[in-house]
């Protein structure tokens, strides 16, 4: 979430761990001061978590969430957090019989190390948020929603997303990751750009093809193809805040999580030895992730599912 000004950013990650050890079993909230550059762990008893089996909703402690409100009453040792905040005209990635959001066929596919899915591409906020005893109205934000299930994330990946553009309706979200597979591995890779109400999607399960891929401290630089589009997206790594992250259940990784950066994206329609440009533009409060090995990944987009 960013409210109207950018001078506010903030990541809210509700979650659960269970592990074999029921001691260490939790529910928890998570919350990311991104300008702060300060990051908040508040851990739940597992009786504490209400999740639905019927819609995106759920309740850890005396927060709730949702796809269209988020209720914050977070307390612990006098650190206090509340925020009472709503999600309107959000935009999901499609879902479809065979086709069930952002993994495409991949989600049907039982025992994989992670699963991913986008609730909102981008969507407008209204509300207020109370930290450190200073209330910061949201009204007139953006904001961005996302779910991750399943044991450890992988071992390498690039995650990146951004709907603050020249204007209200352009968002990109997307990730490249190892996917351990019969074995072996595989590199997977989930992008879409929304642009002028439509979602141009560049997918391992699409047919879509990285053609390029550079990655050093300072940049993350990605073209992708398919047989209509491409999109080039050149991305600045800025300093981030080391966040909590699954392996084998227990919250023991860590990821560094920025919202800070800057993106330029380029989407150009491919015609013969010329291309048509359909969009140029900069995201800017973009989240960006990068951990593990950028060869790992490279060697990866050869071998096949």
């Amino acid at each position: 979430m960013v409210d109207r000004s950018e001078k506010q950013a903030y990541a809210v990650i509700p979650g659960v761990s269970i592990t074999g050890n029921p001691l260490k079993s939790h529910a928890f909230v998570m919350f990311l001061d991104a300008r702060a550059q300060r990051m908040r762990y508040y851990r739940y008893p597992l009786d504490d978590l209400e999740a639905s089996d019927k819609k995106f909703g759920l309740t850890i402690g005396g927060s709730f969430f949702s796809l269209d409100k988020m209720r914050l009453n977070l307390e612990q040792g006098g650190d206090i957090i509340t925020a009472r905040i709503s999600f309107n005209d959000t935009y999901p990635w499609p879902v479809k019989l065979l086709s069930p959001g952002v993994m495409g066929w991949y989600a049907f596919v039982p025992g994989m190390e992670c699963y991913h899915g986008i609730l909102s591409m981008d969507h407008a906020i209204e509300g207020f948020i109370e930290t450190d005893g200073r209330g910061i109205d949201l009204t007139g934000g953006r904001g961005y929603i996302e779910k991750d299930w399943g044991i450890s994330m992988p071992s390498s990946w690039i995650w990146m997303q951004t709907n603050h553009f020249d204007r209200e309706g352009i968002s990109l979200s997307g990730s490249i990751a190892k996917i351990p597979w019969l074995g072996s591995y595989f590199t997977g890779y989930i992008f879409g750009f929304l642009y002028d109400k439509k979602l141009y999607r560049f997918t391992t399960y699409t047919g879509a093809k990285v053609t390029g891929l550079d990655v050093n401290d300072n940049y993350i630089r990605i073209r992708l193809e398919n047989r209509i589009y491409r999109l080039d997206i050149d991305a600045d790594r800025s300093e981030g805040v080391e966040l909590p992250a699954p392996k084998l259940g227990e919250m023991t990784a860590k990821v560094n999580e920025s919202l800070r950066s800057r993106i330029n994206v380029t989407l150009l329609r491919k015609n013969g030895p010329y291309a048509e440009l359909i969009y140029s533009g900069t995201g800017r409060n973009a989240g960006l992730e990068f951990a593990g090995d950028v060869e790992e990944l490279i060697r990866g987009l050869k071998n096949k599912a």
